[in-house]
């Protein structure tokens, strides 16, 4: 018999000073969804095989220690900036902001203490939903303007996943948020994901210089390695010697996507489970990352399992990467009186 919907909190250690929650939202099947309020993380996300087996479906650790001395990101909320800003710099209405470079000369992911290493407030918000906020003043990671972020994980009964995420600042800023989960549908305690199928509606990308910084040029994916229009196995052409995956050592690209509003914009499917996850977005791109750096011996993941490439597959709905410095890319400015309001859906079954 179906359990109704519940929302359940516990300590997960302490970090600057602060008790990190964890909060569980489970189904009436069963199947459950954990976010912590260090970095905003998704910890855990059960979800069932067509024989009805629940199994963890995105990698991650046993503790907050690991998580603190993480740099994969793993299950992080990003930002202020996801993805890279060449030169670790961009200008806006003519001031030019120098930020942290912690990916060689370029900026990653929000800098070196970005949205992923703050603890968060949180929230029951709903018997299925907790929401978490963020104050991230001015000046933070020398970007401008104060946000005030807030950030909903929400579970249905149909298995969907629903991240829907609000700010608003006080001056002009640049912002783009994000989820950087990693997915194996298959197991998260052993193999890889090259066997499974992606597609993704999708006709070009944003070609990267040898930085992965994009060159403010798209590539068409027809008839290329890129080329998911149609289910194909992630592992078919990862190892080919297309120049752009010869770059990242596999797939570490901007996808720019089909469409607007909110709509399917990628499915992932694992043959030997039967799991697939539907993605849908708002957004204009997805960064489609075959985890190629995951390779931190030091740093075990959940069970002992060593970390190792292809482990799993990063789906990160976004605007594209070092957006501020390429006016004819979409606009990442927030102005003061804007709403950024971004919602993303990994919406699983089983075929």
């Amino acid at each position: 018999m179906d359990t109704p919907m519940s929302v359940t909190t516990k300590p997960f250690g302490s970090c600057q000073e602060t008790v990190v929650k964890a909060f569980c939202i489970t189904n009436a099947s069963g199947a459950s969804a954990t976010v912590i309020t260090y970095g905003g993380r998704l910890i855990s996300l059960k979800m069932p095989d067509r024989s009805g087996k629940l199994s963890e479906v995105i990698l991650g650790f046993d503790d907050l220690e690991s998580y603190e001395k993480d740099s994969s990101g793993q299950g992080a909320l990003i930002g202020r900036y996801g993805n890279r800003i060449s030169r670790a710099q961009f200008s806006l209405n003519g001031q030019t902001y120098h930020l942290a470079q912690n990916d060689g000369r370029n900026h990653l992911h929000g800098g070196s203490t970005g949205y992923s290493a703050r603890v968060w407030d949180a929230g029951i918000t709903g018997d299925n939903s907790v929401t978490l906020r963020l104050f991230s003043p001015d000046g933070e990671e020398n970007y401008p303007g104060t946000l005030q972020i807030a950030v909903s994980y929400t579970l249905t009964d149909e298995n969907e996943l629903r991240i829907h995420y609000t700010a608003r600042t006080d001056r002009e800023t640049v912002i783009n948020l994000t989820n950087h989960s990693y997915f194996n549908l298959s197991s998260c305690s052993s193999g890889d994901v090259l066997e499974h199928t992606l597609q993704v509606e999708s006709d070009a990308i944003t070609e990267a210089n040898p930085e992965l910084i994009p060159t403010g040029k798209l590539l068409s994916t027809g008839g290329t390695a890129f080329d998911f229009t149609k289910p194909k196995k992630i592992g078919r052409d990862i190892r080919c010697g297309d120049k752009q995956l010869k770059l990242a050592g596999g797939y570490d690209h901007n996808f720019v996507l089909r469409g607007k509003g909110l709509r399917r914009v990628a499915t992932l499917c694992a043959p030997d489970t039967g799991r697939c996850m539907d993605v849908l977005t708002d957004q204009c791109g997805m960064q489609v990352y075959s985890a190629n750096f995951l390779n931190c011996a030091e740093l075990p993941l959940r069970g002992g399992r060593p970390q190792q490439p292809r482990a799993a597959i990063c789906l990160e709905t976004q605007h594209y990467p070092d957006s501020p410095n390429h006016p004819e890319f979409p606009t990442t400015v927030l102005k003061p009186g804007e709403l950024y309001d971004t919602t993303t859906i990994f919406r699983f079954y089983t075929a």
